[in-house]
């Protein structure tokens, strides 16, 4: 209880006390509730604009029981807090799956798809509170303006992120399966022989050498455009000729050769510094390219939808494939597929080069039978 003189208002069981040097009034109400005196401080005057009128309303609230006492709010805050720290939600469970992965590959995309799409829609919930339908929601939404393989990947972190406090015993999974979007991953991006000497022509006379020879690499060797621009130059071995993939998409270490079109393209680069081949802004790895490589696109007269460095990646690709000189073996491990199913996208190129090849048979037979029968009339005569 206050020590200081209690000052009665006019409302019965409201009174005050002076604080501050008799500056500031400090307001307390009385009641009985339960049988039992309860005496509580309302509020102050200038902190919380507190007046008699207003402790007498809490008060009569009080007395009603539409308000609690203030130990048992206190209580019951404390609850709230102690609740919420058990409380493991999307969004808890995402900055909890960042701390244990600090240097997970393509971590900045995954947070940008959080951020953009998977929060507003479940950040504040817990796995266990997300039924179906809200995850329906969200894909048709999504399939409304994004391409399917985008929505997928925006489902797949969802699932993943859960599936990451189920393992670590944070959080109850999802009890139902997440349906995702049907994703054609086997669309193949190719030049005609025209495109390409044109696209040939232009990387020759462009002033942007660094994107003219980002594009020959990518033609040259089929590297992904990740690993072109992790590239160092400690990666390259001149002398056995190969070249080291840096962190590839399948995870384990790869190996390429050095083919004499790319070591021309390498010798000729200009090295600035930095330890990466196609450094980005102040010799750091680089991250975007789109400009000088879209511009290039657009001079070479390509397709809008041909993307300059993956495309370029499915022309190396179809390029070998069609030679009929390389088989299937030997073309997923220049393209460092983890899986044969990936590579059998370019296997129609083969069969139709050895269809062709087929195909031979019968002028060859025809022109025999002509030089058969030529041979017997001239007998004849």
């Amino acid at each position: 209880m206050p020590a200081k003189k209690r000052i009665k208002t006019a409302y019965p069981g409201v009174y005050y006390i002076m604080a501050d040097g008799n500056r500031e009034r400090i307001y307390y109400i009385r009641y009985r509730k339960d049988g039992k005196i309860i005496e509580e401080k309302a509020g102050r005057q200038f902190v919380d604009n507190m007046t008699p009128a207003r402790a007498n309303h809490i008060r009569a609230k009080r007395i009603q029981g539409e308000q609690l006492p203030n130990r048992q709010q206190r209580e019951a805050a404390k609850a709230r807090e102690q609740a919420e720290a058990n409380r493991w939600t999307i969004e808890r469970l995402w900055a909890e799956y960042k701390a244990r992965r600090p240097g997970l590959k393509g971590l900045v995309t995954d947070e940008n798809r959080f951020v953009k799409h998977i929060k507003p829609a479940f950040g504040n919930k817990e796995p266990r509170e997300v039924v179906p339908l809200d995850v329906d929601r969200l894909r048709l939404r999504l399939l409304k303006s994004h391409a399917p393989g985008t929505v997928k990947n925006v489902l797949e972190l969802l699932r993943r992120i859960v599936n990451f406090g189920r393992k670590k015993q944070l959080c109850e999974g999802f009890s139902f399966t997440i349906e995702m979007p049907k994703v054609d991953n086997l669309k193949t991006e190719d030049l005609t022989p025209g495109q390409l000497a044109r696209l040939l022509e232009v990387l020759d006379k462009t002033s942007n050498v660094q994107a003219a020879h980002l594009m020959k690499m990518a033609l040259f060797t089929g590297m992904r455009r990740g690993e072109l621009f992790r590239l160092k130059w400690t990666d390259i071995d001149f002398e056995r000729g190969f070249i080291h993939i840096r962190d590839p998409k399948g995870g384990t270490a790869q190996t390429i050769p050095l083919n004499d079109a790319a070591r021309a393209v390498l010798e000729c680069h200009e090295r600035t510094g930095s330890v990466y081949v196609f450094p980005g802004r102040w010799g750091g790895k680089q991250v975007d390219a789109k400009h000088g490589l879209n511009k290039i696109k657009q001079e070479a007269g390509l397709p809008k939808s041909f993307r300059p460095l993956h495309g370029l990646r499915h022309v190396f690709a179809s390029i070998l494939a069609s030679s009929g000189q390389v088989d299937m073996y030997t073309l997923q491990k220049l393209l460092t597929h983890k899986d044969s199913r990936m590579t059998q996208r370019y296997a129609h190129l083969r069969d139709d080069t050895l269809r062709q090849a087929s195909n031979r048979i019968g002028d060859l037979a025809t022109r025999g039978i002509e030089s058969n029968v030529i041979k017997l009339r001239n007998n004849s005569e």
